[in-house]
């Protein structure tokens, strides 16, 4: 498996080594997800070789963020070892199984992990795939019955059509990824797709009264159930956006068992403890300032989390180390970037995080925290994790911190926190 560190990858290589198969991996640096992986028996490789491919190699599977000059896909193809994509794999997986797939620009993480255990937890026995660590599961991962597969679906390069989902959960749709989604339409029609494709006797689970979702319905063949409906127990976890990802994982378990007694999906739902960078608390500044993680990269996450946090912490001021990701969407949102960051009391904009993009010299994080403060906002661009780390250790006790994005920013809080 290369690129085994990926969140989704490394899900998968536990999924395969949890049935039997011998699993190897590469990538490209050590990482808490391949520290995760050897605990759990599966042998990461660092760096990226033609010779860690061994002759009895069977299968190859690779993360879309790997290129096909990558010298191990190179060096398979010479060995006639068949390949596949991660998505590719997924969707032979969801192929034999009974398929919840949950979808959505934003929560869909949370919602899936809040689906897994609640499955779990009411004795149905899910095999879990999640995009983060769950601190319920202590993985990305859970292992149960081949039959039942809940897995979290991406859209970016329509993904999410390589699965086959009998229930299909839809959060919610906004535009992202808009190096490959020239607009909103362009993402509506991948989800359109989506829904057409769950069969008669499926059921998908959304909002059909948001305006943006309900375009995309019209063709289902499947039901259609309004998780707006559910009732939701108080949450551990803060904001209005996490009891909605509440409510559609309650409404997706009892569209697949309806038997399921409420007063055990709430239970579990009150027990739920989150995941790893969905505003993860990690402890103090030595000046008393609390310090929370989270993954936010798109306005409207950012917004709503800022928002949740004052509601939550209403006696502390707000700064946020953001850490943006890819200069395609930043470019794309620059605007909508600038008014969520202005939310705060204070921002710190890192280095753009360029994942798989070249860089832009005309999209950077000084034109968005100028934008920032066009827009009333109080921001700095710093060019360097050291100094973000050095200028949050001069907040004291009257703030919160939120280190923010998809990058490493997380990085920063394990320093600055006790």
């Amino acid at each position: 498996m290369v690129g085994v560190g990926g969140i989704g990858m490394s899900a998968l290589a536990q999924l395969l080594a949890s049935r039997g198969h011998s699993v190897v991996g590469s990538d490209r640096e050590e990482s808490p997800v391949t520290e995760m992986l050897a605990q759990k028996g599966v042998r990461v490789v660092i760096g990226h070789d033609g010779c860690n491919i061994a002759a009895d190699t069977d299968l190859l599977i690779y993360s879309d963020a790997v290129p096909s000059s990558n010298q191990e896909r190179v060096r398979a193809k010479e060995m006639h070892i068949p390949e596949m994509s991660y998505f590719e794999a997924l969707g032979l997986i969801s192929k034999k199984a009974k398929t919840i797939a949950v979808s959505g620009t934003n929560g869909k993480t949370t919602t899936t992990g809040m689906l897994a255990k609640i499955l779990r937890d009411c004795d149905k026995s899910p095999t879990a795939i999640v995009g983060s660590i769950v601190r319920d599961f202590e993985s990305n991962f859970l292992a149960g019955k081949e039959e039942l597969f809940v897995v979290e679906a991406c859209e970016y390069r329509d993904h999410l059509l390589k699965l086959h989902p009998e229930i299909l959960v839809i959060t919610n749709i906004e535009l992202d990824h808009t190096d490959y989604f020239p607009n909103l339409e362009a993402l509506q029609a991948t989800f359109r797709k989506a829904v057409e494709s769950v069969p008669p006797h499926g059921i998908i689970v959304t909002n059909p009264y948001d305006p943006v979702i309900a375009a995309v319905l019209g063709d289902a063949k499947a039901p259609i159930l309004d998780y707006t409906t559910q009732s939701v127990p108080e949450l551990a976890q803060i904001g209005e956006f996490n009891r909605d990802n509440a409510r559609a994982a309650k409404a997706a378990a009892r569209a697949a068992f309806p038997h399921l007694q409420e007063e055990f999906i709430d239970k579990s739902l009150l027990g739920f403890k989150g995941s790893w960078r969905r505003f993860e608390y990690r402890g103090e500044t030595p000046g008393g300032a609390l310090v929370y993680d989270d993954y936010a990269h798109h306005p409207t996450a950012i917004e709503k989390t800022i928002e949740a946090a004052r509601e939550r912490f209403p006696d502390k001021k707000i700064i946020v180390a953001f850490h943006p990701h890819t200069y395609s969407r930043t470019r794309s949102f620059m605007q909508e970037f600038a008014r969520a960051l202005a939310t705060a009391d204070e921002s710190i904009v890192a280095p753009i995080y360029a994942a798989r993009e070249e860089a832009d010299p005309a999209v950077t994080s000084e034109v968005l925290a100028d934008v920032t403060r066009k827009l009333g906002g109080d921001a700095r661009a710093l060019e360097t994790f050291d100094e973000i780390r050095d200028k949050l250790l001069e907040y004291d006790d009257r703030h919160l911190i939120i280190t923010m994005g998809a990058g490493d920013i997380y990085k920063v809080a394990e320093q600055i926190a006790d």
